[in-house]
């Protein structure tokens, strides 16, 4: 019996991609682990002088938006999820470049302002990274809110911004899923999806599964 790619992922990430199919818990832990860190930036920003950040004179200003979105971070990432149907693995990746861009730029904090622009942006990169279909960046924009030309900057500065630097390895991923994982056991002793696995991993299985489908035909 010849399996589709859309059985493969399946198989892959043992989930369901139905449309009735529940939010994957990573998005939930992700949204958490979100939210305080706009909590304690806002606890930080009230302590110091905002106009004297040192942030205000780079480019990670580009994720900067006039208006603070009427949105939740709970409910943003369940609208990218149930339109772009990104798998777990995908959000593990953006929180990976998340941290690595906070680390690169200690001068940035995420505020209500800019963690939007910051989400669409690092997931569409990492679903770029982890699937081998996308959606187009207008699509996403749709999804995120905000204009094309808006979404190919975006993407295009954070490349440069982290000189493309965007490869996670299974040591790494495998760290994040760890870290997650201890997040929701603080939380309540659940586990996230155990068979979400990077990038790297499932391409190579895909691989695997051609060279054996032109090896039957």
């Amino acid at each position: 019996m010849t399996i589709s790619p859309r059985k493969l992922r399946y198989d892959v990430y043992s989930y369901s991609y139905h449309q009735n199919s529940k939010t994957p818990l990573v998005i939930s832990v992700l949204s958490s682990l979100i939210e305080r860190s706009l909590a304690r930036n806002e606890r930080i920003g009230r302590k110091c002088d905002i106009k004297h950040n040192g942030c205000s004179k780079t480019r990670v200003r580009v994720f900067d938006c006039d208006e603070t979105p009427d949105m939740t971070i709970q409910s943003y990432l369940e609208r990218i999820f149930r339109y772009t149907r990104a798998g777990p693995s995908v959000y593990v990746v953006a929180y990976v470049y998340i941290d690595r861009f906070c680390s690169a730029f200690p001068e940035f904090r995420i505020t209500g302002r800019n963690v939007h622009r910051l989400l669409i942006t690092t997931i569409m990169v990492a679903s770029k990274y982890v699937e081998d279909m996308n959606y187009r960046n207008s699509y996403f924009a749709r999804v995120g809110g905000i204009t094309t030309e808006e979404m190919n900057t975006l993407e295009l500065e954070f490349l440069f911004l982290m000189n493309f630097k965007i490869h996670v390895n299974v040591s790494v991923f495998e760290s994040y899923c760890c870290h997650l994982e201890r997040e929701v056991s603080i939380g309540g002793g659940y586990h996230i999806e155990r068979t979400l696995r990077c990038a790297e991993d499932i391409k190579s299985r895909q691989r695997e599964y051609n060279q054996m489908s032109r090896i039957t035909l």
